[in-house]
């Protein structure tokens, strides 16, 4: 076909890369009921573990050996690192979930894709509005959680060293930039997650479906993990490394773990994303 040609079938003044902006697919986004009600939850925690803590009284060390969970109440980073530690196995995974697999496939439920698709948004357009819209807000569920815990932990505790329970501790400013490499790694490590959320939701119309899938895949990577007589296998599973960034929070930290994880995870995601865009090029649209 000539360039003419295609000229002609195209209207005056349009351009692929100003389809569905970035601006526009964000404040959708944002002003969904689920996207605020999983920020409260993820504000609201902190809180709880503050009463929970309170009601308890002092953590202790329980049988002479002192874990992070017991130096929670020293400062508020350690309050901060003790919400990341209990919500990076299971908490986490749900909004990375929620935010990249309810996307294309709401869409689907709507019965707007095809529209959108018509309006003319170029498949590939849509999937990278979807995927960078779903990964940014993930990325600020993730971020959201240690920064209100360090807020209410400073409150609470007060600012100071974040206390190691091998013994030692790193000043307020050293472990400030240390938990922000600990949020940087759980991102990467939750990317795979964000894969098979976003994968399964271009392959299917329910999107409580690409979401509980992916939930349900990761938590079989856990269970998985879990089984030791798999052995040196498990270094290839996301999962075994998702505490890796507990190395970050030593006096010397240690990157080997962080850095086999981060390049298992990132993988894994780009394998499962390429799936994504691959498969969605050739599926028929029809809701």
């Amino acid at each position: 076909m000539s360039a003419l040609a295609e000229r002609a079938e195209t209207a005056d003044g349009y351009l692929a890369r100003r389809t569905l902006p970035l601006r526009v697919e964000l404040i959708r986004q944002l002003k969904r009921r689920r996207t605020l009600v999983m920020g409260a939850i993820l504000a609201v925690l902190p809180f709880v573990l503050v009463v929970a803590f309170a009601i308890g009284g002092d953590p202790g060390s329980r049988n002479g050996q002192v874990t992070l969970m017991d130096t929670a109440t020293a400062s508020g980073a350690n309050f901060a690192a003790v919400n990341l530690f209990v919500s990076a196995g299971f908490l986490l995974v749900i909004p990375v979930a929620l935010f990249c697999g309810d996307t294309v496939a709401s869409e689907a439920s709507w019965s707007s894709l095809r529209y959108l698709l018509a309006a003319p948004v170029p498949r590939a357009r849509l999937l990278w509005s979807k995927l960078a819209v779903g990964l940014g807000t993930s990325l600020a569920a993730i971020v959201l959680l240690p920064v209100v815990a360090l807020a209410v932990g400073t409150v609470a505790y007060g600012w100071g060293p974040l206390e190691i329970p091998t013994g030692g501790a790193l000043s307020a400013g050293t472990a400030a930039q240390r938990l922000v490499v600990v949020v940087a790694y759980l991102f990467v490590s939750q990317l795979v997650t964000a894969g098979l959320a976003f994968w399964l939701s271009t392959k299917t119309d329910a999107p409580l479906g690409a979401v509980g899938g992916a939930v349900g895949l990761t938590i079989v990577g856990n269970v998985l993990d879990a089984v030791t007589a798999l052995g040196h296998w498990r270094d290839f599973l996301p999962a075994h490394w998702q505490f890796a960034w507990a190395d970050a929070v030593q006096p010397r930290p240690e990157w080997a773990g962080m850095i086999q994880g981060t390049a298992v995870s990132i993988t894994y995601a780009l394998v499962l994303f390429a799936l994504a865009f691959r498969g969605f090029a050739r599926k028929d649209v029809v809701s």
